[in-house]
């Protein structure tokens, strides 16, 4: 397949940490082939993610009316033709995105599909038999992709999206930006992820000792902003951001964090987009099922006690896990987390 006048569509639509580790992987193909054009077809909530990268550009499918359904998928795939793609690198291969691709393949399209590696994440999270060993990154799963379009990919020739410029509305409420900025977003889709709120707190109120730091509170919806104002307002230096900005300035109130302390979710990845060191917090989940966030290493991960819990990890999502096995949590203490951030990532 010849590399030059190529137009790629990727296809990842969700879910948000999904469509952010593509984000790396997009932005290195982009300037290892910058004679490449990218589309990407996703929701329009993550088309902010890609607003930075060059050559790139964002279609937005209607996924609730006109692009619903086998039909609406067909009128998808003819007004993609339209685009003069001649690739498609499905980074989701789910149903919708199978069809899809097939209806493109039936216009004489080649496409490639992620080997999401669905027997060895099995075998890994077995409580029987358990494969305890690391698996491929979901970065690479996603760089294969391209690499079985014959487009070479070395993702350590990569570089992070340009920090943005921080929003009068964001600086005005966080005061001096120049002090060391420390995100923390203690919340997860599922319980198995979440480090209890109150150890949490006790990290909070450490790091806010420092006159030189803010702590930034991140999270979503109503529930979480009750409780995340609460501890804010205990504490000198802490801040709470939910809810209070558009997504487009909380990303660029992350993009000039010192550092991001996150749980196996997608604040992470929203953060190393930016080259932001990230701490991550693993509960039932592990870093071997290959979601570390883009480019950190061991050191920034915090596990729990696997001796006292070796069935970790119990799932892929953290949604699964046997009783008692949230207790976990209880083997990773407040200062393993404290000093993660101050000397992993050298935040004085």
């Amino acid at each position: 397949m010849s590399k030059k006048s190529k137009h790629i569509l990727v296809i990842r639509l969700s879910a948000m940490g999904d469509v952010a580790m593509s984000v790396p992987v997009i932005n290195t193909f982009v300037l290892v082939h910058p004679e490449v054009k990218i589309t990407v077809l996703t929701r329009a909530f993550f088309a902010p993610f890609f607003l930075d990268i060059p050559n790139v550009t964002v279609v937005v499918p209607d996924l609730e009316k006109k692009h619903k359904g086998f039909i609406g998928i067909w009128k998808l795939s003819r007004e993609l033709l339209k685009l003069n793609i001649d690739a498609v690198a499905d980074l989701h291969d789910v149903l919708r995105s199978n069809i899809l691709v097939q209806l493109l393949r039936l216009k004489g399209i080649p496409f490639q599909q992620i080997n999401k590696g669905r027997a060895d994440k099995k075998a890994l999270i077995s409580s029987k038999n358990k494969v305890f060993k690391p698996l491929q990154s979901t970065h690479e799963r996603y760089a294969d992709v391209f690499r079985k379009l014959d487009y070479n990919l070395k993702l350590e020739n990569g570089k992070p999206l340009p920090k943005k410029k921080i929003p009068n509305v964001i600086s005005d409420y966080i005061g001096e930006t120049e002090k060391n900025l420390i995100g923390i977003a203690p919340f997860a889709a599922h319980k198995g992820k979440v480090y209890p709120l109150d150890k949490m707190e006790k990290v909070i109120s450490e790091l806010s000792k420092n006159s030189n730091t803010t702590v930034l509170l991140f999270g979503g919806g109503a529930e979480e902003k009750l409780s995340l104002d609460t501890i804010a307002q205990q504490y000198a230096n802490v801040l709470n951001v939910t809810g209070r900005f558009s997504f487009q300035e909380e990303l660029a109130l992350i993009s000039n964090l010192n550092s991001m302390l996150s749980m196996d979710s997608g604040n992470g990845h929203l953060a190393v987009m930016y080259g932001v060191p990230v701490v991550t917090i693993w509960g039932v989940t592990h870093p071997y099922a290959g979601f570390v966030p883009f480019n950190q290493s061991e050191e920034n991960q915090v596990l729990p006690n696997l001796e006292k819990f070796p069935l970790i990890p119990t799932s892929i999502y953290g949604n699964k896990y046997p009783e008692g096995y949230l207790a976990c949590f209880d083997t990773i203490s407040t200062n393993d987390i404290v000093n993660a951030i101050k000397k992993r990532l050298k935040v004085n």
